[in-house]
């Protein structure tokens, strides 16, 4: 059964309803990634960190969103906001945003996903946007390898069918301008139906008609 991934970049005190229905649809997710001020901002939010509280007790996983700037923003500061993301939210799992797809940063997101893991996250997840070296495929449990619009994600063919030497649960699909009837091919994903360049301040169809 395909899971969810679901970036909802939107403030639990203003979207209170919309994060209610995150939480109750908690057996269909892969994860929430949390996400309080393009990462976890300059001082802990309780809205956030009680949303998170409730999504782990949900046993959902909760992936704090740090961007990578595609290797290059400083490894020190990407490691200050995987160690905020645990302290401030309880983050159990990174989603390490713009990750870089060439086999040329490899090096550093080995590092990186290494830091990830002695931080506490038990899941690490690389946003590429595009399907990346397979070296990257060591590096983290999931990776991102469709970012972009439903009508770009239709006549794409290299998202499908995930490559035969990883494996499809390891591909993650974000489809945004989506119509309702749209399905992303991987065994993860979302398609919402927002458009650029706040695409993720909606939910996928699915959980905006069960609010």
């Amino acid at each position: 059964m395909k899971k969810l991934l679901v970036p909802f970049y939107e403030h639990p005190a203003q979207r209170p309803d919309a994060w209610e229905a995150v939480v109750r649809a908690a057996p269909r997710l892969y994860g929430v990634v949390l996400n309080p001020a393009n990462g976890p901002g300059a001082a802990p939010d309780p809205a956030f960190a009680a949303v998170s509280a409730r999504l782990r007790a949900a046993g959902v996983r909760v992936l704090g969103y740090t961007d990578t700037d595609y290797g290059h923003r400083p490894y020190p500061v990407v490691v200050q906001d995987l160690l905020r993301h645990r302290d401030w939210y309880g983050a159990d799992g990174a989603f390490l945003d713009q990750a870089a797809a060439g086999p040329r940063a490899l090096a550093h997101y080995r590092r990186l996903a290494v830091a990830a893991r002695a931080a506490g996250a038990a899941t690490v997840v690389l946003n590429h946007g595009v399907l990346p070296d397979p070296g990257y495929f060591e590096l983290a449990d999931l990776l991102v390898t469709f970012e972009g619009t439903w009508d770009t994600y239709r006549t794409t063919a290299d998202v499908r069918p995930a490559p035969a030497a990883h494996a499809r649960e390891r591909h993650c699909h974000l489809v945004y301008a989506a119509p309702p009837a749209a399905a992303f091919t991987a065994a993860v994903g979302c398609a919402v139906p927002g458009e650029a360049p706040h695409p993720w301040g909606t939910l996928p169809h699915s959980l905006e008609a069960a609010r």
